[in-house]
């Protein structure tokens, strides 16, 4: 039994996201299909953009193809449904439309290679998922489109399977450090049960901004962003403010002008990790001043995989890769795919 059958034990959805193209996402999809087939899993594919394709749109560079064994579920939009080598029979012709069709659901009745594409909004996808089990799912895999932020949200997928390589840097050390930087992202606490989440999440209607004092007193910011706004936030933040609540990007323009003393009295909470625009270098600074921050949802990151060549031509050694990675997250499985 492999990596995939023990994380069938623990999740039901598992969203494969990459930290950049050709960090191995493909493949590691690929593998973890292999896998399923190999261990008697009833498997569901599932994208958040298109995969699967020879060659990529993007950057006219080959691209591994998936393969999808017999019984296999999977989600094929109808301008893609006649590309695909393998027999797919229609199980049903959804609601969801996307650029390729409406999107069908189908079973692989032959195996073979299919273009595998579907829904982007996170919510669409989880609905999705949860029809695809109605026709015998044991696991789905969802694969990630190029913008690992939104296939990254904790909406869409019990957890997570990061993929990660030498298309980062061609400094190992800094491949691992920025990894490691989005994993610890990833697990920021969330906000404990009480008072002032049951007040954020009642108020939450309209993606404002706001702030909760001690009083429990909840007050919205007129701003529809807080991009470029910390001086609006600091003049809002009194000897009272307990909380002070960002729904949507956050940066060093949010914090940057917030008077020292603010900044290490009030927590700050964000909807979900993904929402964090900052460098290590830059999330370290702002941690040593004291600056706090949960999140109402945090990623569970259920394995790393490592793609240690570069398309620039430049390679690690796979086993000093994994090695130090696994150094720097000893809690999380890490594998090379195709070692």
């Amino acid at each position: 039994m492999g990596l995939l059958y023990d994380l069938s034990t623990k999740y039901k959805t598992l969203s494969i996201v990459g930290m950049a193209k050709n960090a191995g996402k493909t493949t590691a999809l690929n593998y973890l299909i292999e896998e399923a087939m190999d261990d008697g899993i009833k498997l569901g594919v599932t994208s958040t953009g298109r995969d699967g394709e020879s060659q990529d749109l993007v950057t006219g560079t080959e691209k591994p193809r998936i393969y999808l064994d017999q019984d296999t579920i999977v989600t094929v939009p109808t301008q893609l449904y006649d590309l695909a080598d393998a027999g797919l029979e229609i199980l049903k012709k959804t609601r969801f439309s996307t650029p390729l069709g409406d999107l069908l659901i189908c079973r692989v009745a032959d195996s073979g290679y299919v273009q595998v594409a579907g829904t982007v909004a996170s919510m669409d996808t989880k609905r999705v998922c949860s029809e695809m089990f109605g026709y015998g799912c044991q696991l789905i895999l969802i694969d990630g489109a190029i913008d690992r932020k939104s296939i990254a949200s904790p909406e869409t997928s019990d957890a997570i399977i990061l993929s990660t390589g030498a298309v980062l840097s061609r400094s190992m050390r800094k491949v691992v450090e920025e990894t490691a930087h989005i994993v610890n992202l990833y697990s920021i606490p969330e906000l404990e049960e009480g008072t002032a989440r049951d007040l954020i999440e009642e108020n939450n209607f309209d993606d404002r901004i706001m702030t909760v004092d001690r009083d429990g007193k909840v007050e919205k910011l007129d701003l529809a962003t807080g991009l470029g706004a910390s001086r609006y936030i600091d003049d809002k933040i009194d000897e009272n403010t307990e909380y002070v609540y960002i729904p949507g990007a956050f940066t060093n323009s949010v914090i940057a002008d917030i008077n020292p003393k603010k900044l290490k009295k009030v927590r700050f909470v964000l909807k979900n990790p993904t929402k964090i625009f900052l460098s290590a270098m830059d999330w370290g600074l702002w941690r040593k001043r004291g600056f706090r921050v949960n999140v109402l949802k945090n990623i569970e990151i259920a394995a790393i995989t490592v793609n240690p060549w570069a398309p620039s031509g430049y390679t690690f050694d796979s086993g000093e890769l994994v090695k130090a990675m696994q150094e720097a997250l000893p809690d999380i499985p890490v594998i090379d795919v195709r070692v």
